[in-house]
């Protein structure tokens, strides 16, 4: 696991997003960060994929500085970000690191990741677009199998003489998103409300988002993980567990 913070300046120590790598998957299996306007509002801008420094180059799908049409001969899929570009334009560091190999997925282009899943990331932005005091926290993941499935997984196999790593890569069956908003009173979590969204991995024609919204609950069992622990309560009483049933969108957008 993992944790990058912005360069300073506007953002100080602001966390960036923290990650939980998979060296089996050569993805992060999950990726958490605070969303708020002032993190998607400016110029920041870098549109260059390079290797997380963090963990050793031959750990990281070698894409930094090809697509997977060149290094696996398929341009069917993207580098598909987990934490958004768009999602951190505020600062050039922070920015900068939503380009690390770690940070991506191959997420079919046409219809997935330039089509529903973009649509969701703007809804995600949007959350906050009216609201400079409003925080959002964001958890997104890949899922190859599910808690209990026996999935088939596909793979991206490299091209000879490219010197792909890994030779074959696994493609993500499934793709997530969980939000969540939180009420205080001084330090003290006095509400919260979450939502998710569950996707098969695969092309959507005039589809919406909205119809693949899921209870967070949900995807801790599809994925096996605990979401939003920090919350009061746990998964059977308390502020996380009724914050963690609802599957009303417009509920969710109004909290």
């Amino acid at each position: 696991m993992g944790v990058f913070y912005g360069s300073g300046g506007e953002t100080e120590t602001y966390r960036n997003y923290s990650y939980n790598y998979s060296y089996t998957y050569y993805a992060s299996l999950w990726t958490a960060y605070p969303l708020t306007k002032a993190l998607t509002t400016g110029s920041a801008s870098t549109s260059s994929w390079r290797f997380n420094p963090n963990i050793a180059t031959d750990k990281q799908v070698s894409i930094t500085k090809n697509s997977y049409g060149t290094m696996y001969g398929n341009d069917t899929y993207s580098r598909g970000h987990q934490c958004p570009n768009a999602d951190r334009k505020s600062d050039d560091t922070m920015n900068l690191q939503t380009y690390y190999a770690t940070n991506q997925t191959p997420q079919i282009q046409t219809n997935f990741n330039q089509g529903i899943w973009s649509s969701l990331e703007e809804a995600e932005r949007a959350l906050v677009s009216d609201n400079a005091s409003e925080v959002v926290y964001v958890v997104t993941g890949p899922a190859y199998r599910t808690v209990g499935g026996n999935e088939s997984i596909s793979y991206l196999n490299g091209v000879t003489g490219k010197n792909a790593n890994p030779t074959q890569l696994p493609i993500p069956n499934y793709f997530w998103k969980a939000f969540l908003k939180v009420k205080w009173s001084g330090n003290n979590v006095t509400s919260a409300l979450a939502i998710g969204f569950w996707f098969q991995h695969k092309t959507y024609v005039s589809d919406s988002f909205t119809n693949y919204k899921v209870s967070v609950d949900y995807i801790e069992q599809m994925t096996g993980f605990d979401l939003f622990t920090n919350l009061p309560g746990d998964n059977f009483s308390g502020i996380e567990k009724s914050a963690e049933t609802n599957t009303n969108w417009t509920t969710f957008q109004n909290f």
